[in-house]
């Protein structure tokens, strides 16, 4: 007995060492991110309008991404989404973003960017394969400022809002055309392939992982309101 009861200990570590092995890229892309969420609300009247950031039922950050790092033929970029779960942010889901360079230069080495999953619909779409953003999922360039009362019905009524930042100004920005799709790879690094994505984002599994704690504290911080339904 006692030697089985051992094995199945080594089995237990051997199971927990195959997953949550994330790489230095993707450690830094929770860092990175949680630094874009903490200064994204520290300046709430040249940014998201506290409101819209209230209601938003997900959030992307994708952090600094780089004209030197875009692949050839176009831009992308990895970062990392969060969901509202029970007055709580869900573990995060790894996610990247690629586009076409045609129609979009942002004019900086380097930005940030922040999208908003304003609706239940938005995020389904987001947990399928992949999403052409304003094709299979509605996307338009969100009003920065205090309040979202400039926003324009298109704004309003969009499945997706997006932000980018450049030398510390958040400005909208139009997406349309780029395919956003979790990162199969670096999710079962952080939590094995037997956990699906979907799960993570909706609160059905919670799974721990000790590099995300500084980015969900940031997200907690930012949170004022309940998120409307």
């Amino acid at each position: 007995m006692k030697k089985i009861v051992t094995l199945s200990g080594v089995l237990c570590v051997i199971a927990s060492m195959s997953f949550a092995k994330l790489s230095g890229d993707e450690e830094k892309r929770l860092r990175e991110a949680s630094t874009v969420v903490n200064e994204l609300r520290s300046a709430p009247d040249q940014g998201i309008p506290q409101d819209l950031w209230n209601k938003a039922q997900c959030v992307v950050v994708i952090p600094s991404m780089k004209k030197a790092a875009f692949v050839v033929g176009g831009e992308y970029g990895s970062g990392v989404m969060s969901c509202r779960t029970a007055g709580d942010w869900s573990a995060p889901v790894f996610m990247q973003l690629a586009k076409g360079s045609v129609g979009f230069q942002i004019g900086a080495q380097e930005t940030d960017l922040v999208l908003l999953i304003m609706n239940r619909r938005g995020l389904e779409k987001l947990l399928s394969d992949k999403v052409s953003l304003g094709a299979d999922a509605s996307i338009a360039a969100g009003p920065v400022g205090r309040t979202a009362s400039a926003a324009t019905d298109a704004q309003l009524s969009a499945e997706i809002l997006s932000y980018s930042r450049s030398q510390g100004l958040f400005a909208g920005i139009n997406l349309s055309g780029g395919t956003l799709k979790p990162d199969k790879e670096a999710n079962v690094r952080a939590y094995g392939s037997n956990v699906a994505v979907r799960d993570i984002a909706v609160g059905v599994d919670h799974p721990a992982l000790a590099p995300a704690a500084p980015f969900l504290s940031s997200l907690r911080q930012s949170s004022t309101a309940a998120p409307a339904n």
